[in-house]
């Protein structure tokens, strides 16, 4: 939640011509993190749970993807960029050990 709430502050300065491109995307992708590790955990089984943290994942390395673009284009620093980025590994460490753990039972 701390990712989203961090994304939707610095896009608030990308230009207004990506409004609807690389802004909508980025924010739409780093949402999609929490909403699919919440509905993941509210589903009958671990297996369904598993599914929804993989496409939790995947969601995670399209924003890992949109902020190397992002800051290629000079629309986050250098710093803002490794602090977004440090952030979302580890979101990914968090969630690979949190899979790994379910994935044993």
């Amino acid at each position: 939640m701390e990712l989203v709430t961090e994304i939707y502050g610095y896009t608030k300065n990308f230009p207004q011509e990506e409004m609807y491109g690389l802004t909508s995307q980025l924010r739409r992708s780093t949402v999609s993190i929490p909403a699919n590790i919440a509905e993941g955990h509210g589903r009958n089984t671990t297996k369904d749970y598993i599914r929804f943290l993989y496409i939790a994942n995947g969601s995670l390395f399209e924003v890992q993807t949109l902020l190397d673009i992002a800051q290629r284009l000079h629309y986050l620093s250098k710093e803002q960029f490794l602090k977004l980025f440090e952030m979302s590994r580890e979101i990914e460490r968090m969630m690979g050990s949190l899979i790994r753990k379910l994935s044993i039972r």
